[in-house]
Parts: C-alpha cells; structure tokens; sequence
C-alpha cells in the first residue's frame, strides 16, 4: 500500500483578489475550482492547477482574514512547483524580476536546478527543473509560454523540531522510505529526503531538523496543510483502516465531493491528508469552463444565495 505522490497543499491568504492575480496572471495557473471552505463557507477555497485539473498539480488557497504568518519550526516552509529545463528557470527569474516579486537566484539544490521566490503576502515557493519527466497538461488560456508553464506540485519542505518522532510516522505508518540528505544552501542544517510511489520530485517530503528554533504561528502567507496522494477508494478505505489499527488519531471519512479525505497530524503537529485521485475537478462542472462560476458541493448548493451573499468579490 503505497501513497503516490503529493496530491494538493493548501495555503492561507488575507487577500484572495491579489491572490487570484498572482496565481493566475503572474504564475499563469489555471482557476479551476472556485469554491468555499466546507468547514467555513464564510471563505473561499481557491484551486490552482494544470490545464486539465490533474491531481498533484492543485495548489489551493483558504481566504482567510488572518494576520501574517509567524514564521517558524513545526510548519511547511517552502512549497516546490515543477517546471522543465534550466531555460523555462531563465525564463521565470525574468518575469518574477520585472513583476516585482521577491526572487532569489538560478542554484543547483539537491542535484536540481532551483529558483526560490515568494508571493506577495510572503508564500514561500520554488520553482524546481523536473527534466520534463513525465506527463504534463499544459493551460491553453495560460499568460505562460507552454513550454514554461508550470507542471504540477514538487518537492515539499518542512521544518521540525523532532525528526525521530516523524520520521517513525512517514515510513512506519505512511510506507515513504528515506532516499538520501543533503546540505541546505545555508550550510547549517541536513536536509533529510523522504519518498513515495515511485519517487522524483513530484512525490518528495524534505524535512529540516530545527530543535531549537521557536515554533511558527500560522497566519496569511504560510501553509495550512498538504495532502498525499491515493488512486482510489478502496486503497482510502485501506489507508483508514491502518490509521485506527495504529492509534493515530484521524478525522475519519470525510467526503469532500471532488475527492475523498481523511486528516491527521504528524507528532510536531503538522497537518497531513490523505486524498483520492478523483472523482476530480469536472464532477461538476465542464473541463472546459472550470473555475469561471462559484461551485458549491450538492449538500451546500441549497445554501447558494446565503453563501455567495457572505463572500468578498473577487473581480
């Protein structure tokens, strides 16, 4: 029973209209699920993806009305997005550069070409060359050449007090195997790689060891949770079961319509989900027009008008 890959990572943002803007404009990723939080349907919830909507390429937004992130240990610290080739880096430093965001520089990590940047309310990202392996569904509205857009969800940092207690989680409870560590480009820390499925950079956990560093308090610019990847239902239901077989405490089933869900936390108090490859984006709506109109799960379409009347407009 093996996890595949990442599935979604959801954020956190005070500003859903610049958010859109960046996501959409700068980063040229395709709306394709506007809908609201199904725990707080005073917010939105906003998913980023590929051209088709394709697991393990959503990154998602709560519109929350936080104050910003206290940065810290026991969160996810940076957030990996797959591009192809050291000339589609070229080309981002040049655009994030002229648009104004906060961009480091082009710098082999872990053996892959990178390139940090942050969004405008402090999302920390980076854009890593994936070596065009794999299968990719590029936007054809995107404001991104093709050949540059970006593929899908990479390598996901975290920073933790206690790697023992979690690296007993990830291989003893989630199957992931440790591959191998490298230095981080500061040079005072190890980087510690855990991998599932087949691996790569779609389908990698890196976690920093920082026992003595005070503990994040999550807020606008940070990350809520991130999600792995199961192919269906009955690998779910199996996943379910070995979280009660274990004692890790859980959500239990959760039905979230466009897939399958169950949470946990990691000892160092991370967020984690499991989640269903599908039944996807286009359950209710065509794949042609995703995003354009707010969608709402059958149980709170009854609630349309009361809800849309609570939420900010977008533009």
């Amino acid at each position: 029973m093996q996890l595949t890959g990442i599935h979604h990572l959801t954020a956190i943002s005070a500003k859903p209209r610049e958010n859109l803007g960046f996501y959409t404009g700068v980063l040229g990723m395709r709306l394709v699920k506007k809908t609201v939080n199904q725990d707080d349907v005073s917010a939105y919830h906003l998913f980023y993806a590929d051209g088709r909507a394709n697991p393990g390429t959503d990154l998602t937004f709560f519109d929350f009305p936080a104050a910003p992130e206290r940065r810290g240990a026991n969160s996810i610290s940076r957030t990996g997005l797959r591009v192809s080739g050291e000339k589609s880096l070229g080309y981002w430093k040049d655009r994030l550069s002229k648009m104004g965001g906060h961009t480091g520089d082009v710098a082999e990590v872990d053996g892959r070409l990178t390139l940090p940047f942050e969004d405008g309310e402090g999302q920390r990202l980076v854009l890593v060359d994936d070596g065009g392996a794999g299968p990719a569904s590029p936007w054809e509205k995107s404001t991104v050449p093709v050949e540059h857009q970006i593929r899908g969800l990479g390598p996901i940092v975290l920073d933790v007090h206690d790697l023992a207690r979690l690296e007993k989680v990830l291989t003893g409870v989630m199957n992931m195997r440790q591959v191998r560590d490298y230095a981080a480009p500061d040079a005072r820390a190890r980087i510690h790689v855990f991998a599932m499925g087949e691996g790569g950079p779609a389908a990698e956990l890196h976690v920093v060891e920082q026992k003595n560093a005070p503990a994040a308090r999550q807020g606008a610019g940070g990350v809520h949770h991130v999600a792995f990847r199961t192919p269906d239902d009955a690998q779910y239901d199996a996943w379910a079961r070995r979280l009660n077989e274990l004692g890790i405490r859980n959500s239990g089933a959760i039905d979230r319509f466009y897939f399958r869900s169950l949470y946990f936390r990691e000892p160092n108090g991370i967020l984690f989900e499991i989640a269903t490859d599908g039944p996807g984006f286009a359950t209710d709506e065509p794949m042609e027009t995703l995003g354009e109109k707010l969608a709402l799960p059958p149980f709170l379409e009854p609630r349309r008008a009361e809800i849309e009347a609570g939420l900010k407009p977008l533009g």
